[in-house]
């Protein structure tokens, strides 16, 4: 999407409303094609896995007793990870999909839907081309209704008709995007269990920046998100969601796409300007040490012994 449709990442291409759409298509069908690949050559012998990653927030309807917005909530997560996962798991494009992009596209006059399809046969070859499924989350929004008129140019963006609110309390210790709503993450976990019949999952990514550097390296808010999110993936467990792994995003300082250097997920600071790249552990390398030793929150009675 910001590859081929606002054109802020590489490559850079402002293809309105179809780039995306085009690219998706061809990801989810080049995935298969890998998928098939090494289950007919490779799985017999060396008995890996194939997968996919994919990165979704959580939309919560913003009046849960309003049937409007649980829909426009509803739209959101099969326009994020219904947009790829379903192909996968069920065979083809989410149903509202469908028929929002479609709906628009006749309205703008255009004699097939900007949503590609899949033939018959590229349905069969899709569906079920995953043995697990890797699950980045980052964040939650509030979901509500909002009607753009066709007139307007097309958009992936303004394809599901609908806006997205944060909670002026949610904590927002890094870029202004990136919330911290651990109870986003449980109910998304759920989602997948409940749609795509209770797959294998491993969390590929979740954490959280910070824009301005601390120079004591004390990211207590880290912590704090950390602790958050990973509990909620314990109640997720306990609910019966089949997570099997979780990586902390990120082990380092990174270049982070159109930021650069200047936003930092690492749980080891990176002095750039220095030739050598030195790396310094921030508070929360203390912290995630112990729940891997644990492997869960310790009991702080054995941590202190």
């Amino acid at each position: 999407e910001k590859g081929y449709e606002t054109g802020e990442h590489a490559p850079g291409l402002k293809l309105g409303g179809c780039g995306a759409y085009k690219a998706a298509h061809h990801i989810i069908k080049t995935h298969a094609k890998v998928w098939h690949s090494y289950n007919t050559t490779w799985r017999r012998e060396q008995r890996g896995m194939v997968g996919i990653s994919l990165t979704s927030g959580w939309g919560e309807p913003v009046d849960p007793h309003s049937q409007t917005d649980r829909d426009a909530a509803e739209r959101y997560i099969q326009f994020h990870l219904g947009w790829f996962a379903n192909p996968i798991y069920r065979g083809d494009y989410p149903e509202v999909m469908k028929n929002y992009v479609g709906r628009k596209s006749a309205q703008q006059g255009l004699g097939t839907s900007r949503l590609p399809t899949f033939s018959v046969q590229e349905k069969t070859y899709i569906k079920g081309t995953s043995d697990f499924l890797g699950i980045g989350h980052f964040t939650t929004r509030y979901v509500l209704q909002k009607n753009f008129p066709f007139l307007q140019v097309s958009s992936y963006h303004t394809d599901p008709d609908l806006a997205e609110l944060v909670d002026p309390n949610w904590p927002a210790p890094g870029p202004k995007w990136l919330y911290s709503v651990p109870w986003g993450f449980r109910r998304l976990l759920n989602f997948i269990k409940t749609q795509y019949g209770n797959p294998l999952i491993y969390v590929t990514e979740n954490g959280v920046s910070e824009t301005v550097q601390c120079p004591q390296l004390c990211d207590e808010w880290r912590i704090q998100y950390l602790k958050g999110y990973i509990n909620e993936i314990l109640k997720a467990l306990n609910d019966g969601v089949n997570v099997k792994g979780y990586t902390a995003w990120s082990l380092l300082d990174k270049f982070e796409w159109n930021k650069g250097f200047s936003e930092r997920f690492g749980l080891y600071h990176i002095d750039f300007k220095n030739k050598n790249k030195p790396r310094y552990p921030k508070a929360s390398v203390d912290y995630y040490k112990k729940i891997i030793s644990a492997n869960g929150f310790p009991n702080p009675r054995e941590v202190m012994s």
